[in-house]
């Protein structure tokens, strides 16, 4: 099948994008930014990495900006799909939806709408497996957002290895947290892969944390040979 992916440059969607591609093509990416920076539906720490991203695995793609308003986005979520639908005659859209039946609800609902599949690869995956798999899938993701207690400063910026999973799924243990952060506790984004035909080399960025959140904001990058 002809599929687009919901792409917000983290593992997750990246991850679901591999795993799509084993079966489909994949003819385009599709990503929702959000002015507001609390978006319900979307991901936005770095989200303008994704035209480097898209560049990266040679896919286009469709970008399409939401005021982030609850439920009037899932409006340019619809309008963005419809475009990928018209443009390049996609059969499906594949999510990252791991375990939020909010966003997976909606984004099905829109898909109904428009007479398309919704693939989700990962939905109620094992988070700590999911992680793991990222991993071993040499998925380069590194934190760009923290927004949980005790995850703190030290934590941004940092690749997701085998051992920061372990430092995870003990947190998760401790403090009642998901550790892939499907409850918003962190978000990543990931600067190469194995689906890329360069890699993302970061020039300039910034950190800033307080009171328990914080941000690594990818400033100046660009495109590398491997």
């Amino acid at each position: 099948m002809r599929l687009s992916v919901l792409y917000s440059g983290g593992k997750d969607s990246t991850l679901a994008l591999m795993k799509a591609r084993e079966f489909h093509t994949i003819v385009c990416l599709i990503t929702l930014v959000s002015e507001n920076k609390e978006s319900y539906l979307f991901h936005t720490p770095n989200i303008d990495v994704t035209r480097l991203q898209a560049e990266a695995m040679q896919l286009p793609l469709i970008r399409v900006v939401t005021k982030g308003e609850k439920e009037k986005e899932v409006t340019d979520l619809k309008k963005a799909v419809a475009e990928a639908k018209n443009k390049y005659n996609i059969e499906g859209v594949v999510t990252g939806a791991v375990r939020s039946t909010y966003q997976a609800s909606r984004i099905q609902h829109v898909c109904h709408e428009l007479g398309l599949w919704c693939f989700n690869p990962l939905w109620l995956k094992d988070q700590v497996e999911l992680l793991n798999e990222v991993v071993e899938e040499k998925i380069h993701a590194i934190i760009g957002g923290v927004f949980a207690e005790p995850l703190d400063a030290s934590y941004l910026g940092k690749k997701i290895t085998l051992s920061m999973v372990e430092k995870l799924a003990g947190i998760a243990s401790s403090h009642h947290i998901n550790p892939a952060g499907e409850g918003g506790e962190i978000e990543t984004t990931v600067l190469d892969a194995p689906v890329f035909k360069k890699r993302i080399s970061v020039k300039k960025h910034s950190a800033s944390y307080r009171k328990h959140a914080g941000i690594w904001q990818i400033l100046e990058a660009e495109l590398v040979n491997k």
